[in-house]
């Protein structure tokens, strides 16, 4: 009962921004969702370089969420928070695309490390650690993860491209049918999956605790954290080695 007329308020203001778009109605709705924008810094952020400024993410999730507002059609059958979700994210991802955040002196510390790697492997003839990696170029065991994961990221970023479609958009809302896929594409598929459910199974418990609660549950690590127990920079370490691993047995 106590929620019903938060619900009828917010309608307020919906009818209000909808019909005329009210300012004040704008506003307190941006307020409402802003939120919505918070969770989507936290999760990408996770696999950024130091020196991209939460702020200017932020910034480029509030221009998501603006774009939202605009062109929302309520009468679709579709929630707002649904809709926002996709225009948030995209915005932020859309923004990092057309900037070089990562620094050419990241790009090329995560050669020389993807460089060693191989030289490493193929020397002892097994996968190594992020520790005789570090040892090898010397520098630390954190920064080996953190340049690994944050050239990662930059290596889906480039490749993610179905985002970009949203611009095309004007006041409809459509999502592409990507579950029609060839008889090849099923067996690619069908093989990829069944190698990275493999490959995630070589992961300690832990590790496959975190990946499991921040890529399927969509959590973000503090609230990883307060689940396990753990501070979130420990959760962010056992998600930087939990990557740093799947890529290398991946790739072999």
């Amino acid at each position: 009962m106590s929620q019903q007329p938060a619900r009828t308020e917010e309608q307020h203001y919906w009818d209000k921004w909808i019909s005329n778009r009210d300012t004040e109605a704008g506003d307190l709705l941006v307020k409402k969702y802003m939120p919505l924008v918070s969770y989507h810094v936290a999760r990408i952020s996770v696999g950024l370089p130091k020196n991209v400024s939460r702020e200017d993410i932020k910034s480029l999730g509030l221009m998501g969420l603006l774009d939202a507002l605009q062109k929302f059609d309520p009468s679709r059958d579709l929630k707002f928070d649904t809709y926002a979700s996709f225009r948030v994210r995209g915005a932020i991802l859309d923004g990092l695309r057309k900037e070089d955040w990562l620094p050419r002196s990241t790009r090329d510390k995560a050669k020389r490390i993807e460089s060693k790697i191989l030289e490493l492997e193929q020397r002892h003839l097994r996968h190594v650690s992020a520790e005789e990696v570090a040892r090898e170029l010397e520098m630390s065991a954190e920064d080996v993860y953190q340049t690994t994961n944050e050239h990662f990221f930059a290596n889906v970023l480039s490749m993610d491209d179905q985002l970009k479609d949203e611009e095309h958009e004007t006041q409809s809302y459509s999502l592409k049918d990507h579950k029609t896929l060839s008889p090849e594409e099923e067996i690619l598929k069908g093989e990829s999956l069944t190698e990275l459910e493999l490959t995630i199974g070589k992961l300690s418990e832990k590790e496959q605790l975190v990946l499991s609660l921040f890529y399927k549950e969509e959590l973000t690590l503090t609230e990883i954290g307060e689940i396990m127990k753990l501070s979130t920079s420990r959760i962010s370490q056992i998600h930087s080695k939990a990557i740093f691993k799947l890529r290398n047995l991946l790739d072999s």
